[in-house]
C-alpha cells in the first residue's frame, strides 16, 4: 500500500523530511478496524513528532492521526462496526499513522462519519473535537458553575483547529458567554463567524481586554497556544476558584501563582485514553458519534479551511510547513491517493 513516512527527524525544508513509501497492508486483530483512508488532516502533533521522534531502525514512521474512511475488514472481537461503514477518528499516539492507504484503529476510539459531510470535511474534525470535548466537559466541567464568576469562558487561540470547534461546541451545548482571542482581521472574522460573542486581541494584555468587556472575571480559561506568553495575564483575569486548561507543550508550567485564587489547572491530552487503554476509552467513540449528530443537525460545522490535494509526501510537506508557521486558520486536509 502507498504511504507517507520519514526515516529520521529533519526540518520540513529537507526534501526527505517526508517521503513516499510502499508498505504491506496490515491485518486487523481483536477490536481493530482496517480502514481504507479517504482523507486526512494535519495537526501540530504531526510536526512535533516528525521533528523529534526517531523511528525504529529500518522502519519508516508513518504519521497522521485525523482520518475519515471506509471500514474494509474487522477484527474478531469487533462489535460496533462492520465492513462498509463510513467512519472518522483521531487514532492513537503509539500506533502507525493514517497517512497510508489502509490503517488499523481500535473501534472504541472511532465514530460514525457525519452523513452530511464528505470525507475531507469529516477528516478535519476528530482530533480537535475530542480535545475540545474532553477539555470542556471532562477537565473544566463547564456545566458546574464557579460561584461569583462570570458565566463565561475565554479561549486563547480561537481561530486554530481546537479553538474553532471549541467555540461551536460551547454555543451548541451551553449558555456560556464565549470570548475568543485572535490577532489578525481574518482570524477575528473566522472566530466571530463560528459563534464567538466577543473576540479579543491576544497581542495586547488580556486582563485589561477582559476588564473592558465589563462582564466580570470569567469562570473558565482554555489556552490552546502560546500559554507561556499569556500565563501572567491568565492569573490576573480568571475568577477565584476558576478552572484553567491548556493543551500546548511547555517545558515548565509554574502553577504557584494560581494558589492564591485556588484555581484548578488541567492539562488535556486526547491521546491519554487510547495510550493507556483506560476503562472509559469507549467515551471517544461516544463523543465522536455525538459530534456527528451535531453536524448532521446543523448545530456545528466542519472546521476545514483548505484542501491541499491528494495524500502524498509533497503535499504533506507543504501542510507541515504551514502548520509550523503558527498562523493557520481552521484545519488543513488532504484527500485521496493519486
Amino acid at each position: 500500500m502507498r504511504a507517507v513516512a520519514y526515516k529520521t527527524p529533519q526540518p520540513i525544508t529537507a526534501e526527505t523530511a517526508l517521503i513516499d513509501v510502499d508498505l504491506p497492508v496490515p491485518s486487523p486483530e481483536d477490536r481493530d478496524l482496517l480502514v481504507e483512508i479517504k482523507a486526512v488532516s494535519v495537526n501540530p502533533v504531526d510536526t512535533k513528532v516528525r521533528a523529534s521522534v526517531q523511528p525504529e531502525p529500518n522502519q519508516p514512521k508513518v504519521l497522521g492521526w485525523d482520518a475519515a474512511g471506509v471500514v474494509k475488514a474487522v477484527g474478531p472481537k469487533v462489535t460496533l462496526f462492520q465492513e462498509g461503514d463510513e467512519v472518522f477518528y483521531a487514532g492513537a499516539l503509539d500506533r502507525p499513522g493514517t497517512n497510508a492507504e489502509f490503517h488499523l484503529v481500535d473501534e472504541r476510539i472511532v465514530g460514525r462519519k457525519p452523513k452530511s459531510l464528505g470525507f475531507a470535511a469529516a477528516a478535519a474534525l476528530p482530533l480537535t473535537a475530542i480535545t475540545a470535548w474532553e477539555t470542556l466537559f471532562d477537565r473544566l466541567k463547564i456545566n458546574d458553575p464557579v460561584p461569583g464568576a462570570a458565566n463565561a469562558v475565554l479561549i486563547i487561540g480561537g481561530a486554530g483547529g481546537v479553538g474553532s470547534i471549541t467555540i461551536q461546541l460551547l454555543r451548541a451545548l451551553t449558555n456560556l458567554t464565549v470570548i475568543a482571542t485572535a490577532s489578525r482581521p481574518e482570524t477575528r472574522e473566522w472566530a466571530l463567524k463560528l459563534g464567538a460573542h466577543q473576540v479579543l486581541d491576544h497581542s495586547r494584555p488580556l486582563a485589561s481586554e477582559i476588564e473592558q468587556l465589563a462582564l466580570g472575571a470569567p469562570a473558565f480559561v482554555f489556552s490552546t497556544t502560546n500559554t507561556d506568553k499569556h500565563i501572567g495575564e491568565i492569573v490576573k483575569l480568571i475568577a477565584p476558584q476558576g478552572r484553567f486548561a491548556l493543551i500546548d507543550d511547555l517545558p515548565v508550567l509554574d502553577v504557584m501563582p494560581f494558589k492564591r485564587k485556588a484555581v484548578s489547572t488541567h492539562w488535556e491530552m486526547m491521546f491519554a485514553r487510547p495510550l493507556f487503554k483506560t476503562p472509559d476509552m469507549i467515551e471517544q467513540h461516544n463523543l465522536l458519534n455525538r459530534v456527528a449528530e451535531l453536524v448532521d443537525s446543523g448545530k456545528i460545522r466542519t472546521t476545514l479551511a483548505e484542501t491541499l490535494g491528494p495524500i502524498n509526501a509533497a503535499n504533506l510537506r507543504k501542510a507541515h510547513q504551514m502548520i509550523e508557521t503558527g498562523r493557520t486558520r481552521g484545519k488543513l486536509v488532504l484527500e485521496g491517493f493519486e
